[in-house]
């Protein structure tokens, strides 16, 4: 690691940076929802994007983008790629969020376009701009920096990349959990994530990082469809559910949140999923249901859980490709 950004570190920091060679693939950190809102001097609260959580690899000049599940998302964004491969920092992984925004709050839907696009036209690029915001520092120059305190490997983010449209730095609230929250919900943001300033860096969920919403979503898995009705196109509502172990378990179904686009898209995508059976545990109380091999994953908005398990005025955000249906399961609340 270059010098003068060793020389940012107390003693103690340094002993905590490993040299060791850069890994072709890392799992993020993930977050997990609570409802104790706190403040706390040792945490530091950010701004919950809503768009696709990335890692960034930046290597021998050339730089990827890697989704949380491991799939290489690089095509769909060449103009982040562009404007990384031309920072000048060096060889360096960092933790990030691709969001496109929607009246100045991040919108997973207008990010859709984008997603679900390879080797976009300069277009569609033009029309639907994205932008890379980079939040956590985790190896650079040969150096794994996960052993670090947050707070040490914010500064050296800071420090490593001259930020610059279409790639942003992150910035944070120190200690007032409670008030950033309420501004958030009152600016229309999905919410806030609270981190232990004092953490290492772990490629699992964890309770140092903590999602303070101001809406409910959860992604979901599809298991099938009902038809349309009227002069709707493609399908009327999805079947959605949540794994328990092995078993599939039904949420129920959800029929707004598309335009004519996503109808026929997602029709499209499901007719090549059909089977014969039912993949849910639980029995469907529907008419006329064509199942799915589960392999699709979507992004829903809902007021509620009921006793049941099942969504309360759910609507469709989006579908999601960088999430295994196996690991999807039904957020559950931290309490302390």
């Amino acid at each position: 690691m270059p010098e003068e950004l060793l020389e940012q570190l107390t003693e103690q920091q340094q002993e905590k940076v490993e040299e060791k060679k850069a890994p072709n693939w890392i799992s993020p950190m993930l977050a997990t929802l609570t409802e104790d809102y706190f403040s706390d001097p040792d945490w530091i609260f950010e701004r919950k994007l809503d768009g696709e959580r990335c890692v960034v690899y930046v290597q021998g000049g050339e730089a990827r983008l890697g989704s949380r599940n491991k799939k290489e998302i690089s095509s769909s964004y060449p103009e982040l790629i562009d404007a990384l491969e031309d920072l000048k920092a060096g060889d360096f992984i960092a933790d990030g969020e691709i969001v496109a925004f929607d009246n100045g709050i991040s919108s997973f839907s207008r990010l859709q376009s984008r997603m679900q696009q390879d080797s976009p036209d300069q277009k569609l690029i033009k029309k639907t701009p994205v932008f890379l915001y980079l939040f956590d520092l985790l190896h650079a120059h040969g150096h794994d920096l996960t052993g670090l305190p947050l707070r040490a490997r914010k500064a050296l983010l800071q420090r490593l990349i001259d930020f610059d449209d279409p790639i942003r730095y992150l910035s944070h609230r120190n200690e007032e959990g409670e008030a950033y929250r309420e501004e958030a919900c009152e600016k229309g943001w999905e919410g806030i994530i609270a981190k232990d300033s004092t953490s290492p860096y772990v490629h699992s969920r964890s309770k140092k990082w903590l999602k303070f919403k101001c809406v409910a979503n959860q992604e979901l898995v599809i298991g099938g469809y009902t038809p349309p009705k009227g002069s709707r196109i493609g399908f009327g509502a999805l079947l959605v559910g949540f794994y328990e172990g092995d078993k599939l378990r039904y949420a129920g179904k959800v029929g707004t949140g598309y335009d004519d686009e996503t109808l026929e898209r997602l029709h499209g995508k499901m007719q090549q999923l059909e089977r014969k059976s039912s993949p849910f545990a639980d029995e469907v109380d529907e008419g006329e249901v064509h199942y799915i091999t589960p392999e699709l994953v979507g992004e829903f908005g809902f007021t509620e859980w009921t006793n049941d398990h099942k969504l309360r005025h759910p609507r469709f955000l989006g579908l999601r490709d960088d999430k295994n249906p196996k690991n999807v399961k039904k957020e559950k609340v931290s309490r302390s």
